[in-house]
């Protein structure tokens, strides 16, 4: 697939710069998309003030949930065709960019079910002019060509996959996420992790998508915990910013693994956060993984200088994910999820290997077993 990069702007008050794309574009009339709580925090306020500046109008729909769903998004797309908007803004975590990209494809592909979008190049059709401000260092969502929809009815959480996804701007900017909750800085951060070692020891990672990957990994052994300890370091916010970016430049591309599955398996049925999820899972299938996953690991290992250099590549690897688990107990995320029931777990896993077998690029495959067995490692007392 030929994926395009957005046109990035990073740095304090960047937000502002939004404006004055709009009015250099020539947007009169911009669908903004935000959670609720965003929305009631007065993040959006100076850049609503610029946009008003510049005589553009503006519809800001909240209604959307934690884990957008298909409602949430045909009832975007009401308001967007009575706004009769030309430009689409997503203001917020995953889950508002998200909803916004399924918005974007659903006018642009009217006839087409969001049901019928899931999984790959469905959409092939360029949507609204789109930006992207994200107020979490986590999902990369800004970068990426995916966004993940939930089915209430059948419980199911699924990937929506198109180049044409990837926002034409992504705006950084470190002062929004200054005041971010100490629990979501965490599970964002252990989220944009995820995303840059599942693409680092995939099979369809290339010599960019690695370089992208290692330089958010860096960035997020760097500074997620100063973020954790110290919310104000702006220095610490706009590095967890940019770690998150490059960690979606990298998994757009060389995309993600069983980790994910797992993830989005549990989201659906339990409606956990996704970089929760991601964190608690994430070490028990690099553990699992094996010997099939030491000669990367250690790779990332030496480039990021964790430790003696004369260590075999299995120990490189257990010291790797030593690290994380360290840094998930110093932020107080768990290593089980209560939510799991006895009686879910199979369909649990069938969920995770019908999403993930054959087409994701792992280091080995997976057995419906062996999801298993990382489920039942992962379930609370």
């Amino acid at each position: 697939m030929n994926i395009p990069t957005p046109i990035l702007y990073a740095g304090e008050n960047a937000t502002l710069e939004a404006s004055k794309i709009l009015f250099e574009k020539n947007i009169k009339r911009v669908f903004i998309v935000t959670g609720k709580h965003i929305y009631a925090s007065g993040l959006l306020n100076n850049l609503l003030d610029e946009i008003r500046k510049n005589n553009i109008d503006f519809y800001i729909f909240t209604d959307l949930s934690s884990n957008p769903s298909i409602d949430d998004v045909e009832k975007g797309v009401i308001k967007y065709k009575e706004f009769n908007a030309e430009a689409i803004l997503a203001f917020g975590g995953g889950s508002p960019m998200d909803c916004a990209k399924v918005i974007g494809a659903r006018i642009v592909r009217p006839s087409l079910s969001v049901s019928k979008m899931k999984g790959l190049l469905k959409i092939r059709k360029k949507l609204p002019f789109f930006i992207a401000i994200p107020t979490t260092a986590g999902t990369g969502s800004e970068a990426t060509i995916a966004a993940v929809i939930s089915n209430h009815d059948t419980l199911e959480k699924y990937a929506i996959s198109d180049p044409h996804f990837v926002p034409n701007v992504a705006i950084l900017d470190p002062n929004l996420i200054v005041e971010l909750p100490n629990k979501i800085t965490s599970t964002t951060g252990m989220d944009a992790l995820t995303h840059a070692v599942e693409s680092f020891i995939g099979n369809s990672n290339t010599k960019q998508t690695k370089i992208w990957a290692i330089a958010a990994i860096k960035l997020i052994f760097e500074n997620l915990e100063e973020s954790y300890n110290n919310p104000s370091s702006i220095r610490a916010r706009e590095n967890m910013l940019l770690a998150s970016c490059y960690a979606g430049l990298a998994f757009t591309r060389a995309y993600v693994g069983y980790v994910h599955a797992i993830a989005h398996a549990l989201g659906g049925y339990y409606n956990i956060p996704h970089g929760l999820a991601n964190a608690i899972i994430l070490p028990e299938v690099l553990e699992y993984y094996g010997s099939s996953i030491y000669k990367k690991i250690s790779c990332l290992y030496d480039q990021l200088k964790l430790g003696p250099n004369d260590y075999t590549e299995k120990e490189k690897c257990k010291v790797f994910i030593e690290k994380i688990k360290t840094m998930n107990k110093n932020m107080g995320i768990p290593n089980s999820i209560d939510e799991i029931k006895e009686q879910d777990i199979k369909i649990l896993a069938q969920r995770a290997e019908k999403e993930a077998n054959p087409l994701y690029p792992v280091p080995r495959l997976f057995s419906l077993c062996d999801f298993e067995k990382i489920i039942i490692k992962i379930k609370g007392e």
